[in-house]
């Protein structure tokens, strides 16, 4: 009987019995992974993606690229090289802790090149492990996907994403059960299997004998392992959480009573963020070093009946090694500190993009939205195009009339005179009943002299050239109103009024596909063009012939800032109504903000400008740590 109390004590002392060298272990393994297992990892990946052929940005080219050869080639050698690296580390780990030495750096040395010599069997084992939980997560996936091609592929994906009619819950409800019987038996494997790593290592065996064997030590006990793993991934997950809201609750308030002088404020940060850095590198290695350690406490008392790995023996010591490198350590967390506190600009520029109009105070893509947005104080006013049946461009998002209107005709099969019958507004409010489907010309015209547009294009397969070369003309036709409004005014004031005639530099034409963006730039080069992404799988995507990129937020971060100053275009972050992670963008140094709630983002600047420079370096501090 396996008592998962007494499991867990022998994991925490062989953790204190074996501190140091894991420690030397793990940062001897992770300067060997970052100087020549991963950058060869990512070489090697980047070669695969390139041969994919065009740009990957969104979820449905990750999917036709992930399923095309080249994609399950990339996607096999992800996986096989990620887990390739950790099998290598916690392998390491689990010899540091049953061959004690009497000196912690030179086990760490050993236990290294003892594993770089295990590199082939290693590599067999992560080929018959993940292979075997691939192959078995594949039927799985298939049925999944048959049953959303017969349940919902007929549907628009945005309507039922928004709407979740009923037969969405009913393809929640067939495909559950699927995928539970699917984490069961994957779990029941994963169980199974568990101890083939201290097995293969300890006892250097083939990889299939070391599976073998541990199906065997584990047979009759797969609860209470499972337990145990389960237990100890709740562990994993939580310090983090735990630690951020420690510091988040008792330390941040502290620094912000301090009074606003660089020559106390920035050395308390430094402190501050360097002593968090240290506890997140803390954590790190006490999760990796307690999966490894569980495994090998695992595997002794089953197949030794020994509790757990033998202590160092009497006058072990660290020596100065291992001195020096723990203090390489604490200066390289110190350094990482100051090149935080650094990065923070009090930079607060940002545009505000609304997002169809506000549309969270009034039906989306419609003149009310857009005038609400107006009065909020956007910069700029995000809109869907579509073309109808006699080539109008008017506003609107979806391929159907389902969602706005609970009418299941396509936009595209109707003329523009139909649609002006059609009621998008009472679905939102009684203030709205009768808002109608506004046409490209009549937004113009209702935001001269007084706001500007993104026009996102949603094509229909197969007319995305004539909706470029439609939308092109109402800006050239607006273009001449402009010019011979601004002819006819008596004064600068009214001439104001008629509007910037640099209309395709002051508007943004928006899209999705990179195709259509050339499409653009072909037909029109002077347009100010926005590429919109899902995600930028990296090597994929051209980082230039566009003027602005416009990405998924949780996709933003330091590196894709980066890159945007570094090749000269402004990059947007999509959508976002959270004014804390707003504020985390404004920190990044985004661009431009679309969101639903164009007041939100206007009412937090405003705060953020009011705030000194000390106050407003501890928001970017909390907002760091949130992140």
């Amino acid at each position: 009987m396996l008592a998962l109390s007494q499991l867990g004590g022998d994991v925490l002392r062989s953790l204190r019995d074996h501190l140091r060298p894991l420690i030397a272990y793990h940062l001897f393994f992770t300067l060997l992974a970052s100087s020549l297992l991963l950058p060869t990892a990512g070489w090697t990946l980047a070669y695969l993606l390139g041969r994919v052929g065009g740009p990957v940005i969104t979820n449905a080219e990750l999917i036709d690229t992930l399923v095309s050869p080249g994609g399950m080639l990339w996607l096999l050698a992800a996986l096989g090289l990620a887990f390739l690296v950790l099998y290598l580390q916690q392998a390491g780990m689990t010899l540091v802790a049953v061959r004690p030495r009497d000196h912690h750096v030179r086990l760490a040395f050993e236990a290294l090149w003892a594993c770089l010599r295990r590199l082939p069997s290693l590599a067999s084992l992560v080929v018959l492990q993940v292979g075997s939980q691939l192959l078995l997560a594949l039927p799985t996936l298939l049925a999944v996907l048959a049953l959303h091609d017969g349940l919902l592929g007929h549907l628009d994906p945005y309507y039922v994403q928004q709407v979740r009619p009923p037969v969405l819950w009913g393809f929640f409800a067939v495909a559950l059960p699927v995928v539970l019987g699917w984490a069961l038996v994957a779990a029941l494997l994963y169980t199974r299997w568990h101890l083939a790593l201290p097995i293969l290592i300890l006892e250097g065996v083939s990889a299939r004998r070391a599976l073998r064997r541990s199906q065997h030590l584990t047979r009759g006990r797969g609860r209470h392992i499972a337990l145990s793993i389960l237990v100890l991934l709740a562990g994993i997950l939580l310090l983090p959480l735990l630690a951020t809201l420690v510091f988040d609750s008792l330390f941040t308030p502290l620094l912000h009573r301090l009074p606003e002088r660089d020559a106390i404020l920035v050395p308390a940060m430094l402190g501050y963020v360097s002593a968090y850095l240290l506890l997140t590198l803390a954590i790190t290695f006490i999760g990796i070093a307690a999966n490894a350690l569980m495994a090998t406490c695992l595997y002794l008392r089953l197949a030794h009946r020994q509790p757990r790995p033998p202590a160092p023996p009497p006058g072990a010591h660290p020596g100065r090694l291992a001195w020096i490198v723990e203090l390489a350590v604490l200066l390289f967390a110190i350094g990482q500190a100051w090149l935080i506190i650094n990065r923070f600009e009090l930079h607060e520029d940002v545009a505000i993009i609304a997002h169809r109009g506000s549309s969270l105070a009034a039906p989306e893509n419609t003149l009310a939205a857009v005038e609400q947005a107006i009065a909020e104080g956007a910069d700029l006013i995000e809109v869907d195009v579509r073309l109808t049946a006699d080539e109008a461009v008017v506003l609107y998002h979806d391929a159907t009339l389902a969602r706005l209107a609970g009418d299941p005709r396509r936009l595209d099969a109707l003329d523009r005179e139909t649609l002006a019958t059609v009621d998008v507004g009472s679905w939102f409010g009684d203030a709205y009943v009768g808002e109608r489907i506004p046409g490209l010309d009549e937004t113009l015209a209702r935001i001269r002299g007084r706001a500007a547009l993104m026009i996102e294009l949603k094509p229909t397969p197969g007319d995305g050239t004539v909706l470029v070369r439609r939308v092109l003309e109402v800006l050239a036709e607006e273009v001449r109103w402009r010019r011979a409004c601004r002819h006819r005014a008596p004064d600068r004031i009214q001439a104001a009024a008629c509007g910037d005639p640099q209309v395709l530099r002051r508007m943004g034409l928006a899209t999705l596909s990179y195709r259509l963006l050339r499409e653009i730039k072909r037909q029109a080069p002077e347009a100010r063009t926005i590429l919109l992404a899902q995600l930028v799988m990296r090597g994929t995507l051209p980082r230039r012939g566009f003027d602005a990129l416009a990405l998924r937020h949780n996709r933003i971060d330091e590196d894709e800032i980066r890159r945007a100053r570094h090749y000269g275009y402004a990059l947007y972050a999509w959508t976002i109504n959270d004014p804390t992670r707003m504020s985390q963008l404004i920190d990044l140094g985004i661009d431009g903000i679309i969101t639903d709630r164009p007041a939100r983002l206007a009412a937090l600047l405003a705060e953020r400008r009011r705030l000194g420079d000390g106050a407003l370096m501890l928001v970017k501090l909390r907002n760091w740590l949130r992140d």
